[in-house]
């Protein structure tokens, strides 16, 4: 077999690539933001409310019609707090409910609120075993089935067993739709492929109770190898703790009750994949109407 023989450069070509990497339209560099072109594609963003972070994210913000995992170590307040800003922005701007999917606690609606968070726009959906599945196929279907939902402006779900692709599905439907999508997940799930354009970890901060600790895992850019610290909480909230626990230490001390603060629940939506849907009589949400169940 002959060598192969390979012409040399020509002077333009050696004298462009002396100059650095070709700057063409369209063309994004894996060490840049690909801020301009997601300009030019017609990504939308949704700044997160943390400036910090808004920073080191292509875009400025959350992607509109995209995938963000959220990864941590245990299910805690951290995540609530990291997407609170941006859930707030939506409900103020534009009509439509909040889908929560399979959240592991209940959430608490005096915090919500006091973030600029309406409780009744918030629609939890608490799937069960059924015929058609196991719970976590069911919080699949119903993760899908909001985010095709015309008033619905944002979703949120706990997928802790979910693959590569079925988070491809959920994927394409965010963006077919151009919806907000956070998809939460265990730690365990940072060693797997994700076909999420964003990835973060989050975690607590050690130093400081109230902050928290961002890590870019994945992102459209270069990496980025220190974490973000964002504040956990706003300077309101760390009073209003300090004042609720002096007071209770003070009672403790005088032999006092202490008084517990019972959590104001949201309103339920219970799913029924699949043919389930066919003997459905319908109920009433935080959408205030009938949903029925599109079909699988």
């Amino acid at each position: 077999m002959s060598a192969l023989s390979i012409a040399p450069l020509t002077a333009p070509l050696r004298g462009a690539f002396a100059k650095g990497p070709v700057q063409l339209p369209g063309v994004w560099l894996g060490n840049q933001l690909c801020d301009a072109m997601a300009s030019s594609a017609g990504q939308a963003t949704q700044p997160t409310g943390h400036a910090a972070l808004d920073a080191q994210l292509p875009g400025g913000g959350w992607p509109v019609g995209a995938l963000t995992e959220v990864l941590q170590p245990e299910p805690s307040r951290h995540a609530w707090q990291l997407l609170q800003p941006a859930l707030a922005h939506a409900t103020a701007a534009r009509p439509g409910a909040v889908v929560l999917v399979a959240p592991p606690f209940e959430p608490f609606a005096p915090a919500l609120q006091a973030a600029g968070l309406p409780p009744e726009r918030l629609c939890k959906v608490q799937p069960g075993p059924t015929q058609a599945g196991s719970t976590a196929t069911t919080a699949l279907w119903a993760t899908e089935q909001a985010l095709r939902c015309r008033d619905v402006l944002a979703v949120v779900a706990w997928l802790p067993q979910a693959l590569p692709e079925q988070l491809r599905r959920l994927q394409l439907a965010a963006a077919h739709m151009g919806q907000l999508l956070w998809v939460l997940r265990p730690a365990r799930a940072r060693q797997q492929a994700s076909p999420a354009p964003l990835r973060l970890w989050v975690q607590g901060d050690v130093g400081a109770p109230l902050a928290m600790q961002v890590q870019v895992l994945k992102r459209r850019g270069p990496p980025l190898a220190q974490p973000v610290v964002l504040p956990g909480g706003s300077a309101r909230l760390a009073q209003v703790l300090a004042a609720a626990a002096a007071r209770s230490q003070q009672r403790r001390g005088l032999g006092l009750p202490v008084p517990v603060v019972a959590p104001v629940k949201v309103p339920v939506t219970v799913v029924l994949p699949g043919d389930a849907a066919a003997g459905w009589k319908g109920v009433v949400h935080a959408l205030d109407r009938v949903a029925v169940p599109a079909a699988a």
